[in-house]
């Protein structure tokens, strides 16, 4: 336990030496290079807790973060729902993966925010194009994720359960499900960060909240500190979702 708390420590006080050395390159390369260059002074790190107190006081980045959130999850919803049965399918069925194959490979190498247009021409403007994206996005890891679990289910146990006359519905149930439970959730991991990503630019299509769009409407106020201070929430904000994920995996396996 003390070996494992000392490691934890070590990685705590490494991680810290390493935030501080990049803000600390950071600061060196914007006051060097921004003492000629007027855009580069705007983006020096000191300017950046006077342009998250401007966000805040205006009542747009707690907002613009929940909606983002929201978006996040609804989206990460739907691809669960879509990519586990389809997941499930796959991993039971060689026939299906197979026939299925081509099609999913197709589809997962088509860049999500391709589809924007479409969503935009479908589902018009506002959550519901967001959502999509990033449920296109994030459905290829829980289906993969899902189908491998399925694959790597030991036979033995479900011919123990089929012995038993547990039915098809009782041997997903209490066997297929429960082994599956550590891939599902790397593969919801993975399609979190994946989702995380492409929420962003999804964001800058047409909707006037969010955290992408905080960006645009920043740099259209040419507020560049602020343009910066979202950045920074946004890898914060991404550095925690999947911090909180891992956790979850970690108590879950």
């Amino acid at each position: 336990m003390d070996e494992r708390r000392s490691a934890r420590g070590r990685s705590w006080a490494l991680g810290a030496a390493g935030a501080a050395g990049a803000v600390a390159l950071w600061w060196l390369f914007t006051r060097a290079a921004g003492a000629e260059d007027p855009l580069l002074a705007a983006f020096r790190p000191e300017k950046i807790p006077a342009a998250l107190g401007e966000l805040i006081s205006r009542g747009v980045l707690l907002p613009d973060i929940g909606v983002s959130l929201l978006r996040l999850g609804l989206g990460l919803v739907l691809a669960v729902v879509v990519g586990l049965p389809l997941g499930l399918w796959f991993g039971s069925s060689r026939t299906a993966e197979q026939v299925a194959h081509p099609v999913v490979q197709f589809l997962r190498m088509v860049s999500p925010l391709s589809w924007a247009p479409v969503a935009v021409a479908l589902l018009g403007v506002g959550h519901a194009p967001v959502v999509f994206l990033v449920a296109v996005a994030a459905v290829w890891p829980v289906v993969l994720g899902t189908s491998a679990g399925v694959r790597a289910v030991d036979p033995g146990h479900l011919r123990v359960a089929e012995s038993l006359g547990a039915t098809r519905a009782e041997r997903l149930r209490h066997v297929v499900l429960p082994s599956i439970r550590p891939h599902v959730l790397t593969g919801v991991r993975t399609a979190l960060g994946i989702g995380w990503v492409i929420l962003v630019p999804a964001e800058m299509l047409g909707v006037s909240s969010g955290l992408g769009y905080e960006i645009l409407n920043a740099r259209d106020r040419l507020a560049y500190d602020e343009m910066l201070a979202v950045i920074l929430v946004i890898g914060l904000l991404g550095t925690v979702l999947d911090a909180a994920a891992r956790m979850l995996l970690r108590a879950r396996a």
